[in-house]
């Protein structure tokens, strides 16, 4: 039988925090990772519109560093991950875009995003 008593509000602020504490953990694990190869900023480009979107371009500094690509995968999902967390939902009706800047030495991400919307306006005259 299902539950009437869902707490929808509670339920989702339970997968924030997953969401929230699986970030962290992946972000701890990239740190390392990114750290190793000599990088010390990430760039990342997202966009996302009609329910759907992804990663665009991720830019490493310094340039020409290669990333495996199972990490370059792994730092693609961080970046929609991070930004969805922000911003969730981003990517529906007209969606969304920004960009990801992850300064490496300091361990500081600044995320710079832009929701699009439909603005109208509506009038009615009646009996002029």
């Amino acid at each position: 039988m299902t539950d009437t008593n869902t707490d929808f509000a509670s339920t989702m602020e339970e997968w924030a925090a997953e969401r929230g504490a699986q970030n962290m953990e992946t972000r701890a694990a990239l740190l390392v990772q990114l750290r190793a190869l000599g990088v010390t900023e990430v760039t990342a480009e997202y966009e996302g519109y009609g329910d759907s979107g992804n990663v665009e371009d991720i830019t490493l500094q310094p340039s020409g560093i290669a990333l495996p690509s199972e990490l370059s995968s792994q730092l693609d999902d961080f970046a929609w991950a991070f930004a969805y967390q922000q911003h969730p939902g981003f990517e529906n009706n007209e969606g969304g875009y920004g960009t990801l800047a992850w300064d490496l030495t300091k361990d500081s991400i600044d995320l710079d995003h832009a929701d699009r919307f439909v603005e109208s306006t509506h009038s009615y005259h009646a009996g002029l």
